[in-house]
Formats: C-alpha cells, structure tokens, sequence
C-alpha cells in the first residue's frame, strides 16, 4: 500500500501557493475555504489536493461551456 502523504511544511507550502493561485486566477466558487474543507473532508494534506482538484475541474468545466479557451499554459516541460 502507498504511503499516506505526511504533514509536512513543505507539502503544506506546496498546496498553499496552488489555493493562492486558484484563487487568483479561476472563478468565484469553485473552490471551499480551508475552513470548508477541514470542516467536511478533514485537515489531512490529501482532503486539501483534492479540494484543488476539483476547483481545477470545475474551472475547465465552466470554461468549456462558457465557450471560451483556457488560458495558454505558462510552464514549459
């Protein structure tokens, strides 16, 4: 079984700066506070990815039927 992701600050940061950027940059709604999402799935570092996961979702979903593209990715691989 796959080790459950641990609670460390580097993790936490890493999260933080992707809710920072959702917030930022897709719409109003898409994503629970971290209140919300300590209050209903929990304060574990996987309940918060996957709360980001679904704002991600629901943004491309909007945008899809908005008609509108999503924006030009901006990190190169």
């Amino acid at each position: 079984m796959a080790e459950p992701l641990r609670n460390d600050p580097q993790c936490r940061a890493a999260l933080q700066l992707i809710r920072a950027t959702i917030e930022e940059h897709c719409p109003p709604g898409v994503l629970m506070s971290e209140d919300q999402v300590n209050g209903h799935d929990g304060p574990e570092l996987l309940a918060e990815a996957r709360a980001l996961a679904r704002a991600i979702v629901l943004t491309v979903e909007r945008l899809s039927i908005d008609g509108t593209k999503p924006p030009a990715p901006s990190i190169k691989a």
